[in-house]
């Protein structure tokens, strides 16, 4: 199998879904999943192990991962707070998980009720135990490039906390545009702070959100720099509860469409990513709201 040259990390059925308030049977979850990984998405972070009542639409992440098909070569990694989390997770049968933090301490505290420091602290031994356990670690840097409360975010908070969970074990940092505020020169800009401290492409994701229709104009200037690592959510779906304004995540068929027009290969079926933004657009009773959900791919 010919190698992708840009990775697709999807986090639908988790980012995607958790601020909105129709709730989706697990049934349909699964079946989300199922479309997901026929367009040949090879990782999809299926839920998150966060108190049911803090997201009620992923309360239902202990029988969504024992029903799951995990299907060979394909990643399927959950959101884990705490060791609680983890403690549920590991009993799921989860093998690759992912922390949330931000650069941010106004995000962190209104996000996870905890500061940067704090969120480390618990974040430690959750990593020794999947370390021990040889699972796959990924951590979000949430708020990197603004913050809905304090407004601009110093690369250099970025690079700290960047610094800090590498130390702690961690394999991959989603650098996030959380509101959807960055531009080109902000990825040059970030992604050049880490660059000069010694974090290479080779451990970054971006995880970039549409709000100001910017975000395919981000990923080309990242690619320029050498980022093949990119999040998107079928359907354009997702926005966190925590920041006010915030809209989708870049659409993965919008990725995926720009890349083969650019001649980039992802290894995922475009149309077949359509179907899976259309489903999952129909469960949440409104039509699909990304552009090339709703124009299809070219040639038709």
């Amino acid at each position: 199998m010919t190698r992708p040259e840009v990775r697709i990390y999807e986090v639908g059925p988790r980012d995607g879904l958790q601020a909105e308030a129709t709730i989706i049977s697990t049934d349909a979850k699964l079946r989300f999943i199922s479309l997901l990984t026929d367009a040949g998405l090879l990782e999809i972070e299926a839920t998150s192990f966060v108190r049911p009542d803090a997201i009620p639409q992923l309360a239902d992440a202990d029988q969504l991962m024992a029903r799951l098909e995990r299907r060979p070569n394909v990643r399927y990694p959950v959101l884990v707070p705490n060791q609680r989390g983890m403690d549920r997770a590991l009993t799921a049968g989860a093998d690759a998980i992912c922390l949330f933090t931000a650069a941010s301490e106004a995000y962190a505290t209104a996000n996870i009720n905890m500061t940067i420091d704090e969120s480390l602290v618990a974040f430690a031994p959750v990593v020794a135990t999947a370390r021990e356990r040889g699972m796959w670690v990924r951590a979000y840097v949430s708020a990197a490039f603004g913050c809905p409360y304090s407004g601009e975010v110093d690369e250099r908070a970025v690079v700290s906390l960047a610094e800090r969970l590498l130390r702690l074990g961690v394999d991959e940092l989603s650098i996030s545009d959380t509101v959807g505020v960055a531009a080109p020169a902000d990825v040059r800009r970030v992604l050049g702070a880490l660059r000069a401290a010694g974090i290479g492409p080779e451990v970054v994701a971006l995880h970039l959100h549409d709000t100001r229709g910017t975000a395919l104009a981000n990923v080309m200037a990242a690619m320029e720099l050498g980022v093949r690592g990119f999040d998107a959510s079928a359907g354009g779906t997702g926005g966190s509860p925590y920041a006010p304004g915030s809209a989708g995540n870049l659409a993965t068929e919008d990725l995926v469409y720009l890349l083969d027009r650019e001649g980039v290969r992802s290894g995922v079926d475009l149309d077949a990513v359509v179907v899976a933004a259309r489903f999952i657009a129909a469960q949440l009773g409104r039509e699909v709201s990304s552009k090339v959900g709703r124009a299809g791919g070219w040639p038709r």
